[in-house]
């Protein structure tokens, strides 16, 4: 079920102004400068447009260039800044440098850094950050030896099943991790390609006990996952999300235009659901 994203004081021109790709040198520069993450949302906004921007391109790996000059991150803002970015660089970086941070954000970044064991990689000037940047490999050949599959069609087909009588589709992700965009794109085309032959919509039922998606699949978790509602979905509710996951997908639910819809309890996430059928029996 989806709800409309409240709009952003930003607009996406503007957004887009701030991203650059130099694609003789492989590198996407972002232009924070003088911007003010005031809050959670604002952050979210601009990770969602840097991620359109990137699968835009038709490339997965760049280099990051990062302007900090005169940018302002409030303490609300910070939670998401840094679970955004760090899923953002392990999705699609192949080094990231910063520039031009101010003292209170170079300190917010380093300790970022000491928590998270990343290279912050802050410099004074551009030209400093572009001479560190052109120094690094290029790993794009790397790309699809780096993600081999975790999974066989096997693994799937045990963890969904349909309940035709109530339009349930039911996906159980429990205990399963996702390490990376192959895993994602190995179960989703198995989904996508279960509901083109029901030839129909479904309620999804998500069991999320003891899953795992690791930063560097929560990307392209969250692409699929979105174009796999648009496609097929009546609604859809998680349940049993551990804490850390279900941060994220509420995260992602602020812009991102979908309700959260997480429930402790799969008999919850069933009541949910029943009541999701009863408005869309009002609505007809």
């Amino acid at each position: 079920m989806t709800a409309a994203a409240p709009q952003l004081a930003v607009s996406e021109a503007e957004l887009d102004r701030r991203i650059t790709f130099h694609s003789e040198d492989q590198i996407m520069e972002v232009d924070f400068s003088d911007f003010h993450f005031d809050g959670s949302r604002l952050v979210n906004a601009f990770y969602d447009r840097l991620e359109d921007r990137i699968a835009q391109t038709g490339e997965e790996l760049w280099f990051f260039l990062v302007n900090l000059n005169g940018t302002r991150i409030d303490h609300s803002a910070w939670t998401a800044y840094s679970r955004r970015g760090r899923a953002l660089n392990l999705a699609h970086s192949m080094g990231s440098v910063r520039f031009d941070a101010s003292e209170e954000t170079a300190r917010q970044i380093q300790r970022a850094a000491n928590t998270e064991a990343f290279d912050p990689n802050l410099f004074s000037s551009r030209d400093e950050a572009l001479v560190r940047l052109r120094s690094l490999p290029s790993k794009r050949r790397e790309a699809k030896v780096l993600h081999d599959s975790n999974y066989v069609t096997a693994d799937f087909v045990r963890r969904v099943s349909f309940d035709r009588d109530k339009l349930i589709m039911d996906v159980d992700f429990s205990h399963f991790t996702f390490h990376h965009s192959r895993d994602v794109d190995d179960f989703y085309d198995f989904l996508e390609a279960r509901i083109r032959e029901s030839d129909r919509r479904w309620f999804f039922l998500v069991n999320l006990n003891g899953c795992e998606i690791l930063p560097g699949a929560w990307v392209r978790y969250a692409h699929r996952g979105k174009r796999l509602n648009e496609a097929g979905s009546l609604g859809s509710v998680r349940y049993a999300a551990g804490s850390e996951t279900e941060e994220d997908i509420r995260l992602r639910a602020e812009t991102q235009g979908f309700r959260p819809n997480i429930r402790n309890t799969r008999e919850e996430a069933l009541e949910l659901i029943e009541e999701m059928r009863a408005e869309l029996l009002q609505g007809r």
